[in-house]
């Protein structure tokens, strides 16, 4: 939920695809951020995000959806490619990273990240993971003595497990790329503090952003299916039930769709 300039970004999926995607990107970009830091707790949290990631992806249907998506946005792209319009070295720029990430995904292994699953030393981390103070350093010695390694080497360490797996972060930008990308931001208004949509059947829209002033002290509430989408205007009364904006709201809405 990023502040871009003085607006904060709201995204809501619409389909199962899709929010198993925002959870991958919202992962790999913890593990970049904790990635750059020199302490044992940052390395604690990168390397969590990568375990949370694997967990993911040991659903055995995850590259076939992704390899669904990529083909769908391939034949798609490849229908307009006769358009005077459309930018030509763009669009085949774009059919080339499509075509490069359905090799490397065909390429890759049974299961994703599964070769990071099978490792013994990741593996007893993550039994102990969901133990509360589990992986203190009289439960996980061989952790300890990892996190007390130079920094240069946990960040070696770090960027070899993720290359395990960056075919799923590459192919995780892309798809989200193409779908942010396949609409504009539209001004409406929630009267007081609600807004209500129905989509057309033929248009699958998959993800719904919201912009919304963050001087407002409002934050927005969605729900949907692929038929229709409510978002309700919430103030933000911290150790307080939250209500909702008895005022109208402006806002801006973008509905996206591959």
């Amino acid at each position: 939920m990023p502040v871009l300039h003085n607006q904060i970004l709201f995204e809501h999926p619409l389909n199962e695809r899709t929010r198993t995607l925002l959870r991958i990107s919202h992962l790999f970009e913890q593990f970049e951020f904790q990635l750059a830091g020199s302490s044992q707790w940052q390395s604690r949290a990168a390397l969590q995000a990568l375990l949370d990631i694997s967990s993911i992806l040991a659903r055995a249907d995850i590259k076939k959806d992704m390899l669904k998506q990529l083909e769908q946005q391939q034949k798609s792209l490849t229908s307009i490619s006769s358009n005077p319009k459309v930018d030509q070295v763009r669009l085949h720029q774009v059919l080339d990273d499509i075509a490069n990430m359905i090799d490397r995904l065909y390429s890759s292994g049974r299961q994703l990240g599964g070769a990071l699953r099978k490792n013994d030393f990741l593996k007893s981390i993550s039994q102990r993971g969901p133990i509360p103070g589990g992986s203190y350093e009289f439960d996980l010695p061989q952790f300890h003595y990892w996190l007390n390694l130079p920094h240069t080497e946990r960040v070696m360490q770090l960027d070899d497990w993720r290359h395990e797996i960056s075919t799923v972060q590459e192919t995780t930008e892309l798809l989200l790329g193409l779908l942010r990308s396949s609409s504009v931001f539209q001004q409406q208004t929630a009267l007081k503090g609600l807004y209500q949509q129905n989509l057309d059947a033929k248009r699958e829209v998959q993800l719904i952003q919201v912009k919304v002033d963050a001087a407002s002290l409002l934050y927005a509430e969605i729900s949907g299916s692929k038929h229709r989408f409510t978002i309700r205007f919430l103030e933000s009364n911290q150790g307080e039930h939250p209500g909702q904006s008895e005022q109208d709201v402006p806002f801006q809405l973008k509905t996206c769709a591959i």
